[in-house]
């Protein structure tokens, strides 16, 4: 059997939920299936290496849902479908959340995060647990994305020499290559946009408090967000209906309570690009012209799917506040990290940032072959966050990325959403060197804690490219709304052929 050839290969939730109703399938038998994939291609075949960890009680999870599909009918469309989480979200089971390290390695969540509560009510069937780039990539200044100590590299499937970006590696992968269904990420900056894009599927960051944080490892609270990454806008508009709720854990989530009750599913509009007035954040081309003539493709397109006002624009606080977002990201992990572990009561050996740094030295041979902790070192000089410059850079970041940033470029010119490349082709793989991304247009939206989607735009020399559409915080339905029309009109999407490599005439 070869790696492309699946039953499931490309199938929708929706599909899936045909299949279930038939009886032509079960959520057992569906569960099987993809479990006997990630089998032959996560570390046989190809060895992609996305899934960290397989959940241990799987079948009879999806056993009991068939049970009571049986005596009920489903609980909703998520009823029986399977799902990876990220290897940063906690699960009360028997699978342990590391962050893709060892000094977590065996450690289980006292209680699921809330997201997790809520897939398990929704009836998600949870798969196990995807890898990442260890601590969600915010380690060193010279990481290599879709790598950790516990789950070793994640290949890009279209060309298997190539980076999965991250820090949401496995996650993307995982999807892109068929293993599951659907799959949940996380992004502080970019680690959701940047590794759909490259993997060639969809990934929504969503405004900041309409999922919550609450049981996910973090990296600071004012950018991080999970968010779902599946092969179609409407699978993952499915996913992202139930991610989305309040949580009286996070207060983030109960200032705008009745948007994370919404449907978004009604917004998605195969003529939503009519009308839509759009950005186009030139400051963001130029990495690659491949990547810059694809862009101007799609554009063309969606002027003729009836967007009537398409034009540059500027952020006038472009790069203005890089330095800044460090910054508070330095002082939010060291203090939110040492909160969460907290949590973690005894079943976590560290208790601190302190504690895994000296983790990762006493293990250097496992923790730090190939790059060191040089962000965890920085982080760990920082102190309160009731220190003045933590302050005084975080209110910059607000200013510069909400105010005089995205805010200031929409109410400008009265567009629905800014469009630009998500990043450039997946790069090649180098542990000697470390990562080697080529732009990305994650910044404002991260900081700001405004929604992102990337999607599908095509591909240059045979690798995946994403086009991201991003705006004001809440403005999930516009842009669903217009992420949706343009992949109707476009269907980029391919799935994968897990060549070695791509480029080359060696």
């Amino acid at each position: 059997m070869t790696e492309t050839s699946f039953e499931f290969n490309e199938v929708t939730t929706d599909q899936l939920q045909e299949e279930m109703q038939s009886g032509r399938q079960t959520a057992r038998s569906i569960a099987e299936h993809y479990l006997d994939r990630i089998e032959r291609l996560n570390r046989q075949g190809p060895s992609l290496r996305a899934v960290i960890e397989l959940n241990p009680d799987v079948l009879a999870i999806a056993e009991e849902l068939d049970r009571e599909r049986e005596q009920g009918g489903p609980r909703g469309p998520l009823h029986g479908i399977p799902v990876l989480l990220k290897d940063n979200i906690d699960t009360a089971d028997r699978m342990s959340t590391t962050a893709g390290s060892l000094a977590l390695e065996g450690s289980t969540a006292p209680e699921d995060a809330f997201l997790v509560q809520r897939l398990r009510m929704a009836g998600g069937v949870i798969l196990g647990k995807a890898n990442l780039s260890e601590w969600a990539n915010f380690r060193s200044t010279h990481p290599v994305s879709g790598w950790s100590a516990r789950g070793g590299q994640t290949r890009n499937p279209y060309a298997l020499d190539r980076n999965p970006c991250g820090s949401s590696s496995g996650s993307a992968v995982a999807v892109a290559a068929n293993l599951c269904a659907l799959a949940v990420g996380t992004e502080t900056d970019g680690s959701i946009v940047c590794p759909s894009a490259v993997n060639g599927i969809v990934g929504i960051k969503p405004t900041l408090g309409l999922v919550s944080r609450n049981g996910v490892v973090p990296i600071a609270h004012s950018q991080d967000t999970a968010g779902p990454m599946a092969r179609t806008v409407r699978d993952a508009t499915l996913l992202l209906n139930v991610l989305a709720g309040s949580d009286t854990g996070d207060p983030a989530t109960l200032g705008h309570s009745a948007d994370s009750e919404l449907d978004y599913t009604k917004y998605l509009k195969s003529d939503g690009l009519r009308g839509a007035r759009l950005g186009i954040a030139r400051q963001y081309f130029g990495s690659n012209s491949g990547v810059d003539r694809l862009i101007d493709d799609c554009i063309t397109e969606m002027k003729r799917q009836g967007a009537d006002n398409i034009d540059p624009v500027e952020f006038a606080s472009y790069r203005k506040y890089d330095d800044s977002e460090l910054e508070v990201m330095l002082y939010e992990f060291k203090n939110d990290l040492a909160s969460y572990l907290r949590k973690r009561g005894d079943s976590a050996r560290v208790k601190s940032l302190a504690d895994i740094i000296a983790f990762n030295e006493e293990r250097r041979s496992e923790e730090m072959p190939y790059f060191e902790q040089e962000i965890m070192l920085k982080a760990e000089k920082k102190g309160a966050l009731s220190d003045e410059p933590y302050r005084i850079a975080l209110a910059r970041n607000h200013k510069l990325s909400r105010k005089e940033g995205i805010d200031a470029v929409i109410a400008k010119d009265r567009l629905d959403a800014i469009v630009a490349p998500t990043t450039g082709p997946a790069w090649l793989t180098d542990w000697i060197t470390g990562g080697h991304e080529s732009g990305s247009c994650s910044t404002p939206a991260a900081v700001a804690g405004y929604p992102h989607i990337s999607v599908p735009a095509g591909f240059v020399h045979g690798l995946p490219i994403g086009i991201s559409f991003f705006g004001p915080a809440w403005s999930e339905p516009t842009l669903l709304r217009i992420a949706y029309s343009f992949e109707q009109a476009t269907k980029a999407r391919r799935p994968p052929s897990f060549l070695p490599t791509v480029g080359s005439n060696l």
